[in-house]
């Protein structure tokens, strides 16, 4: 498989990366670590004329028709920078009505999506269990012309500005998805206080809330699968550019940090240490891309692939962190460094969407079912 990108999709990389550069710094990033808002409107305007939010929605709806790949290009970027908003969390939703929304529900909801106008996000897991189909227990239930949610959803990412929220549930004991808007009775927003600095995450509940019957999407639970894959994807895409910035952050340091006459980085352990980093790095980005690319050709093995590189880069953004960690030494601990806000954001991108142990428990499945072509 081919991993060099096209022209255009290095253009796509080279401008997400000069905006992001330009307009959301590292200080940038700490000056809206304490802020109520999800996002900085000025960035998200921005991000908007850009074309970020439709890059992955159809042409019909305002979109720019690509695939899984751009997108991981802009999360990979997104986490380089440590960027906040909800580029991603939206593109996920609007894949999901994409696919399996009614022609009348995406007509009203793609176009304000694909152009900014409007956010969404995708409430999944719920408190105390497994981030999988399997640990969904929210209720929906049929009643009269519609159906009542009920239930609660944690780490729902950008849901206190989100005008839309895709929500999974159990309808008659099997996963479903419904389009609700926040604003509806019975639907309660919560920030969470989270490790991770750089992005909002909340508490949803949902209390009887009534949803008509034109907003439960035509999705079961294998096109929820498809839609955690792909989601599970993106987090290794935000995942490895935060991993690729800590390797330059520790090379930086080790070639600078001068000890016993000469700088730390000439010393052997200091190097190997650095190798392994990087290795972990290529690593990531290997499994990563050839998931994206599986995902949009759609092949037989795409499930595969994107636990895979789910697992992999869950427990490989653990250990980056925690090198980089011990090589920047005392000052890696610091406020004042910008080394924490990345371990923060790389130990968040190891749980969401599953961490590497429930990614492994269902690679296994895929194995026993295929032992020759595993």
């Amino acid at each position: 498989m081919n991993f060099e990108l096209s022209e255009e999709q290095d253009l796509l990389r080279a401008a997400s990366r000069d905006l992001l550069a330009e307009r959301a710094p590292i200080e940038h990033v700490r000056a809206w670590a304490d802020r109520a808002e999800d996002v900085d409107p000025e960035v998200w305007r921005l991000t908007a004329d850009l074309g970020w939010p439709g890059l992955g929605l159809p042409e019909e709806y305002g979109g720019a028709g690509q695939g899984l790949v751009e997108l991981t290009i802009l999360a990979e970027e997104s986490g380089r920078a440590l960027a906040r908003g909800p580029v991603m969390s939206t593109a996920v939703v609007g894949r999901a009505l994409a696919a399996a929304g009614s022609p009348a529900l995406c007509a009203e909801v793609l176009p304000a999506l694909a152009s900014g106008a409007d956010w969404a996000t995708w409430a999944f897991a719920e408190p105390h269990a497994p981030w999988s189909v399997d640990g969904v227990h929210a209720t929906a239930r049929a009643d009269g012309g519609g159906f009542v949610l009920d239930g609660v959803k944690t780490a729902v990412q950008d849901a206190g500005g989100a005008r839309r929220l895709l929500v999974t549930a159990r309808q008659d004991g099997l996963p479903a998805s419904f389009l609700v808007d926040r604003t509806t009775p019975g639907v309660t927003v919560r920030r969470q206080r989270v490790l991770d600095l750089t992005r909002s995450f909340h508490e949803v509940r949902f209390e009887s809330v009534r949803v008509p019957a034109g907003r439960r999407l035509a999705a079961g639970p294998g096109e929820i699968q498809r839609l955690l894959d792909e989601a599970s994807v993106l987090r290794c895409a935000d995942a490895l550019g935060v991993m690729e910035r800590m390797l330059r952050l520790t090379v930086e340091h080790t070639t600078s940090r001068v000890q016993f006459g000469r700088p730390i980085g000439t010393f052997q352990a200091v190097k190997h240490a650095c190798a392994d980093m990087a290795l972990r790095v290529h690593g990531a980005r290997a499994v990563t891309g050839y998931a994206a690319m599986a995902a949009d050709a759609g092949a037989g093995d795409a499930g595969r692939a994107a636990c895979a590189a789910a697992s992999y880069v869950a427990a490989a953004a653990g250990e980056v962190a925690g090198r980089a960690l011990q090589l920047h030494g005392g000052i890696g601990f610091t406020w004042e460094h910008e080394l924490h806000l990345h371990l923060r954001r790389a130990r968040a991108d190891s749980v969401l969407y599953g961490d590497a142990a429930v990614h492994r428990d269902r690679l296994c499945t895929f194995l026993r079912a295929s032992p020759a072509s595993a």
